[in-house]
């Protein structure tokens, strides 16, 4: 059976890996198609894509938008979004500049408490021209300075949503990105929907217009798998899945290796269909 991997990160956000490396890595595992989905970013599609049409696996451009409800971070994915769409891309310079400030941020908190860091060595951690650096970044410095010894420490103790650093700035609703996916042709998806600890958020946001939930997620155990599979087979949306691959650091892969999670390819099929209709 073909299948897919619709969650994946590269260069272009806080991956570690070129946007090419991460599909080879997909062609090398046997995958029909690979979710190129980095953080406010479309800047790797392109290069995906030329390589992909070298190796004969096709990529699903892709965009995992940040927003934020109650303070927490609410990851939309959008697929098969038109990524170079002007009004769109402006969208995403602003979700950048936010981004930018909340590293200014949480490095002020860090050195509140009493941690030397400066955002100069976050962005010395950007491994492509013209990417923003993100809460991994920060992760990387905090780890290179003994700080901490992992990065899943890193973000326990000071960078994840209970961490002693974390901020969160004003952003865009779920809503809002929604809308601006598909204002830009897409199909927005949940991602990770058991990560936000709210079944009433998800519910409502399947009601407002989401295109799917990603169901198969390495942060979900086998129980909420079912329970996500069977919420879209309820309200008659997608199930997808993705690896959520942001590379490997020393010995740990975060969050999964690529084709870790996967979808039969006939997802990607009915997430063009709709994609092609809105």
């Amino acid at each position: 059976m073909l299948k897919a991997d619709l969650h994946t990160h590269s260069t272009a956000s806080d991956g570690l890996h070129e946007p090419s490396e991460n599909v080879k890595f997909a062609k090398k595992v046997g995958l029909a198609a690979i979710g190129i989905t980095d953080h406010d970013s479309v800047s790797g599609i392109d290069e995906a894509i030329e390589i992909a049409n070298q190796l004969g696996i096709e990529v699903v451009p892709g965009i995992e938008m940040s927003t934020v409800e109650k303070g927490q971070d609410i990851h939309i994915l959008g697929y098969f979004v038109n990524y170079k769409d002007k009004e769109f891309l402006r969208s995403l310079d602003e979700l950048l500049k936010v981004r930018e400030r909340r590293n200014e941020m949480m490095v002020e908190k860090l050195n509140e408490l009493g941690i030397d860091i400066t955002i100069k060595e976050v962005v010395a951690k950007v491994r492509r021209k013209g990417a923003k650096p993100g809460r991994p970044h920060i992760g990387e410095v905090l780890l290179d300075k003994g700080i901490v010894s992992t990065m899943e420490e890193a973000f326990d103790l000071y960078l994840g949503k209970k961490g002693k650093a974390f901020v969160n700035p004003i952003r865009i609703s779920p809503e809002e990105g929604i809308e601006i996916i598909k204002k830009a042709g897409g199909v927005p998806v949940l991602a990770h929907p058991g990560v936000y600890d709210d079944d009433e958020m998800v519910i409502r946001l399947i009601k407002y217009g989401l295109g799917g939930i990603e169901a198969y997620h390495p942060d979900h155990d086998q129980a909420g798998e079912r329970k996500y599979q069977e919420m879209a087979e309820r309200y008659r949306i997608l199930a997808t899945a993705g690896s959520d691959f942001h590379g490997t650091r020393g010995k740990t892969t975060f969050h999964a290796p690529i084709g870790t999670k996967t979808v039969s390819y006939h997802i990607v099929e009915k997430l063009k269909s709709l994609a092609g209709s809105i």
